[in-house]
Formats: structure tokens, sequence, C-alpha cells
């Protein structure tokens, strides 16, 4: 194989995963509260820092004071799940797709929960669908960030605001890296995992007073699962939103948490969350714009992440390739830079065309990005020189 002189400087952090993502900036474990550890989540100390995850929850993502926050099992899939088995049924669905977690939706809804009056509304990975054929006379689930695509919606205009029915918008790789149009959306979800680095299994769920009312007003045909349900005798089990949670959950995941947390409050809240991340985007488009072999997946500038960008192989003797050669052609890159400790987990998802896929949330250092691009010409130089030599 033909070598090519690698590139002097290296990335501090060679964390670039789409989830569980890289840890905030200077992390450590000795910079936890571990005290409520060996406790019980129902204690005092417990409760607390329960309530506390909640609280500066609210207060980083600026969710309004009427909508609800708790924290439940199972990561986003498991919040997700719980909104599609507690509020649908009672109108039409109207399910939005355009990436692989979304068309994962669709088929929970079509073939688990069976639901008759369901409409497909889909694009291809690197587009959105047409928005405008949303009916929000229907509820209408959706992903805000199509985490596989790194395509996303680039705001909350679409939406009516005197909408009839309920959008439940799957949020996990925006939250805490763009701005989410709460007032319209009646459920969000997510997961720490994601935009804050934070420790897996536990998931985010956000409730309108509109999907409170849902709750209280309306009872799915199917059974539900204990883990599931979030109302009692036709009231909303209010505890869950109090630092109540179903099951146990981990209280060192919780203490990560509210570590990630207080550094986002230091690094300017939101703002500059969302400053961290359209910086890291940037370094990595100026870098697209330039490169004779990589393109975004998402066609719209308007449409692309801040956080999971995904890149495309355009060189043309690469795309002359069957599928599966493209695709090996992607992983030999992603091995290379591997084994070179400059870059991790930074394939395309499996479902996804073949490609990268770089993790540019806040977490991430704009510093280390800047360091990575030169690495991905030296990736894709030697193994284009593999591929001729192979020819």
């Amino acid at each position: 194989m033909t070598t090519y002189p690698t590139p002097g400087l290296r990335p501090e952090n060679p964390n670039f995963s789409s989830g569980p993502c890289a840890k905030r900036p200077g992390w450590s474990p000795a910079a936890l509260d571990v005290s409520t550890l060996g406790r019980s989540h129902r204690s005092k100390p417990g409760k607390a820092a329960l309530q506390q995850a909640i609280t500066l929850t609210r207060d980083v993502l600026q969710v309004p004071a009427d909508h609800m926050i708790g924290i439940v099992p199972a990561s986003d899939t498991g919040a997700v799940e719980m909104a599609l088995w507690s509020l649908l049924g009672a109108r039409g669905v109207d399910m939005v797709a355009w990436e692989s977690f979304g068309s994962g939706w669709i088929t929970d809804v079509v073939k688990q929960l069976r639901l008759d009056d369901v409409r497909r509304i889909e694009a291809d990975y690197g587009e959105l669908p047409e928005l405008s054929r949303i009916d929000f006379d229907r509820d209408v689930v959706f992903t805000w960030n199509g985490t596989t695509s790194g395509v996303r919606v680039p705001n909350g205009d679409f939406i009516p605001a005197d909408r009839k029915g309920l959008t439940i918008c799957d949020a996990t790789s925006a939250a805490f890296a763009q701005r989410l149009d709460f007032e319209k959306l009646d459920v969000v979800t997510f997961s720490w995992q994601k935009a804050l680095g934070g420790e897996a299994a536990h998931g985010v769920l956000i409730l309108s007073p509109r999907a409170v009312e849902r709750l209280e007003t309306y009872t799915p045909a199917w059974p539900m699962p204990k883990i599931f349900r979030l109302t009692k005798g036709g009231k909303l089990i209010d505890g869950i939103f109090k630092g109540e949670t179903i099951n146990t959950p981990s209280m060192l995941c919780v203490a990560d948490y509210l570590d990630a947390l207080g550094w986002a409050k230091s690094v300017g809240g939101l703002d500059g969350l969302v400053a961290r991340a359209d910086a890291n985007f940037a370094v990595i488009d100026t870098f697209v714009e330039s490169s004779a072999w990589a393109a975004h997946l998402a066609l719209v500038p308007e449409t692309r992440s801040n956080t999971s960008v995904c890149l495309s192989i355009v060189d043309p003797e690469v795309t002359a390739l069957d599928t599966d050669k493209q695709a090996a052609f992607a992983k030999a890159m992603v091995a290379l830079l591997d084994t070179q400790g400059i870059a991790y987990d930074i394939g395309a998802y499996r479902d996804a065309p073949p490609g990268l896929r770089i993790w540019a949330g806040a977490t991430v250092e704009t510093a280390d990005l800047e360091a990575l691009m030169p690495w991905l010409d030296w990736a894709f130089a030697t193994q284009k020189a593999a591929l001729k030599a192979a020819a």
C-alpha cells in the first residue's frame, strides 16, 4: 500500500462518535458528586438530585414553565415509545421520516400498535420530506434532527399554532445544540448521552399542556406495560415529573448528567451550546467546500445538521464501484483513522448510504475538528492508492 506523510497535528480527543458522544471538555470521574450512590433514589438526596436534573434541564433548554419534564427509562427510545403507546390512536397520525430512526417509529406504529389511520410522509437520505403535506389536524410524529442522515428541520415554522393534533418530536440529536420551538411541540424526547455526552440508559420526556390533556382524556385500546404508564385513574402520574422515576435510575448517570448540565451553564447555556456546535459544523463545512472527494449527504444547506454531520464520498472512481465496495472503501478509511488513534466510530450508520458521520456537538472542541480535517484527506488518499493497487 502506498503511504502518505501523516499530518503533524492530532486531535487531543479522538471521540467523534454520534452516540454515546464525547464527554464535556475537561471531564473526569473526580468531578462527579457521587454522594447519592448507594442511597435509594427515593431518599431525600436521591429525589433532590433527580429534581435538580429536571430543573437544570428546563433552565438550559429554555423549556416553558407549563411544560412538564420527566426522566424515564431506556434512553430516547424508551421516551419515544412511551409517547407513541400512551398518546396515539385518538386521531389519525402522520408519520414523517427521512432516515432510519424516523423509519423505525413508522414500523412500531404500523406493525406493533397496528393503527389503521396512518399516513407515511417520507424522503430519501439527504432530503427532507415535503413538509407541506403534513396534516396537523392529525397527530404528527417526526425527528427534529435526522441522526443518521445529517438532515434537520430548519425551524418550527411549518407547524401551525392552531393545530388540532399533537406533535411528537424525537429530538435526541438536536437538544442542547439546536433551538427547539417548544410552543410548537407537544412531546419532546431525547437522551442525555447525545449532545451533552452523558452516560446512557435514561431518557427525557417533555410534555406540553395539550399532551397532558390527551393523556387525561384518552385511554388507548391496548394493554399498557407498566414501564410506559403515565397515568393512574385517569390522571397524570405527576411524580414522574418531580424526580419520582418509574423504575430505578442509575444515580451515577444522574450525577454525570448534573455535571454536564453545570458545564452547559458555564459556557453560556443554550446560546453557548448552539454557538459551539455551529462553530464545529463550520469547520467541517469549510473542509467540504474545498474537497474534491467529500460532500454533505444533506443536499440543502439550510437543513444540514450541526451535530451529526454526514459526509458522502463523491470521488468518481469510488462512486463507480458497487454499493458494497463503496461501503468497504468508507469502512477502510474509518479503520485507518481508528488505528492511528485519530478518530473513533465515525462510520456511517449501518442503514445509511456509505460514508462518514462525524459528531460536531457542543462537547467536541473546535480545535479537534480542525486537526481532524487533514487526516480525512490522508485516509482518503491512502485508501484510494490501495484501491488503484488492487485494480
